[in-house]
């Protein structure tokens, strides 16, 4: 017999609402998860609620098991942790993660689960999509030892960032926000900490991923010579302007964007995207990373919980949802 499933559907810009659905059982090669929690990506999901992903975008930022097309009705998501309940039975009753939408029980292919390492709570493993998209993005940086870093921007991916360069050896990573609240958070991720009036230039290589076009001019006002911005945010159709008259062809800048639906052409030959979210897995085997969720609250608040967070910009790192 089918079971119900209680899913979660942006039905028009700012709106959304739970509805019910109805799940058949797993076939060859599938099984069923009961979700635990779920993790919504603010800057992601803000801009899909909004109904702002602009139209020649709309393959590229399809999630993998989204259903519905932007701009509405879609149901979003990719950050979902719960418990296998049917299937084979080496991997009943395995905690694991998918990129799957925010949804209180679904059917998936085996291929799509990733099993939660059992030194990772599970109300952690919700930042696993977020640790993939840092991991590919100091792939991109290409980091070396000894070198000055600044990340601008203290959301969740930019404090990600932080702390998984702050750990190769000789790297001096500082964390930059506007928000001197945040100056705790990276105490407790070991790394450096200054605002955008405070901080002091030039780095050898510099992270952006504030959501801000202000912090974009800000990164390439503090590249040294030779430096790289690596651009981490996205700003769906905002547009951004830049003043590129000034330092950014003296030192010879250079902006490099990093997209975690590519693999880096140095990897690719060895690495493929299930090995990469194996990594970021492992890598929340790390207890200071639980800073990074600020916030928790039901599913069933879901439509009125995820339009108030849209309007919360830097205020939200990481709001946990949980399920019945």
């Amino acid at each position: 017999m089918n079971a119900r499933a209680l899913a979660f559907w942006i039905t028009a810009p700012g709106k959304g609402e739970i509805r019910s659905e109805a799940i058949s059982p797993p076939g060859p090669g599938e099984a069923m998860v009961r979700t635990r929690y779920s993790a919504i990506s603010r800057g992601t999901e803000s801009l899909v609620l909004q109904g702002r992903v602009p139209a020649n975008q709309y393959t590229a930022m399809r999630a993998p098991f989204q259903a519905g097309e932007f701009p509405a009705p879609v149901k979003y998501g990719y950050c979902n942790v719960g418990d296998v309940v049917a299937g084979p039975a080496e991997w009943l009753q395995r905690t694991v993660f998918c990129l799957y939408p925010h949804q209180s029980l679904y059917r998936v292919a085996l291929e799509a689960l990733h099993p939660v390492p059992e030194t990772v709570p599970a109300a952690r493993a919700v930042l696993a999509a977020n640790m993939e998209t840092a991991v590919n993005a100091l792939w991109d940086l290409g980091p070396l030892v000894g070198e000055r870093i600044a990340v601008l921007g203290a959301g969740v991916v930019g404090c990600l960032c932080a702390r998984l360069l702050g750990r190769i050896p000789g790297v001096t990573a500082t964390l930059v926000d506007p928000n001197p609240a945040r100056r705790d958070l990276a105490r407790q991720l070991g790394v450096g900490f200054a605002t955008p009036q405070t901080v002091d230039g030039e780095f050898d290589r510099v992270v952006h991923a504030s959501g801000n076009p202000a912090g974009l001019q800000q990164a390439l006002a503090l590249a040294g010579f030779e430096a790289t911005v690596l651009e981490l945010s996205w700003y769906g159709d905002q547009p951004v302007a830049l003043a590129l008259g000034e330092h950014f062809h003296s030192r010879r800048l250079s902006i490099r964007s990093s997209q975690v639906g590519a693999l880096n052409p140095a990897q690719q030959p060895r690495w493929d995207h299930r090995r990469r979210l194996a990594l970021a897995l492992r890598l929340l085997d790390d207890p200071p990373l639980d800073a990074l969720i600020d916030g928790e609250s039901a599913f069933e608040a879901l439509p009125a919980t995820l339009p108030r967070l849209a309007t919360m910009g830097g205020q939200v790192l990481c709001h946990r949802l949980r399920y019945p």
